[in-house]
């Protein structure tokens, strides 16, 4: 298991990417038809939200004391496995919309 300060700054290289890919589908977005943009941003508006909450429980581990990371490590682990594949999966269905 790795220590608090690896664990964040593991989510932050991971927000980092989520970012990245979001703005690469963005962009991408602007070259569709216009009823697929619409479909698009929408997906994109439900993805921006699970990056803010990637973003919000990064925050809350950075902002526990040191001393309760031994009691939250494991939940911390939980959610976060259950955010990246909801992530995943609602860059899948972005990513099928430009085929």
């Amino acid at each position: 298991m790795s220590t608090k300060d690896e664990y964040l700054a593991k989510l932050k290289a991971q927000l980092d990417e989520w970012e990245t890919d979001l703005g690469h589908l963005r962009d991408k977005a602007g070259d569709a038809s216009e009823d697929v943009k619409t479909a698009i941003e929408e997906q994109m508006a439900e993805l921006k939200a699970k990056w803010d909450e990637g973003a919000a429980r990064r925050q809350e581990i950075l902002e526990a004391a040191d001393d309760k990371w031994e009691d939250i490590k494991d939940e911390a682990e939980d959610k976060w496995a259950e955010l990246k594949v909801s992530v995943k999966e609602s860059v899948d269905r972005i990513k099928s919309m430009f085929s």
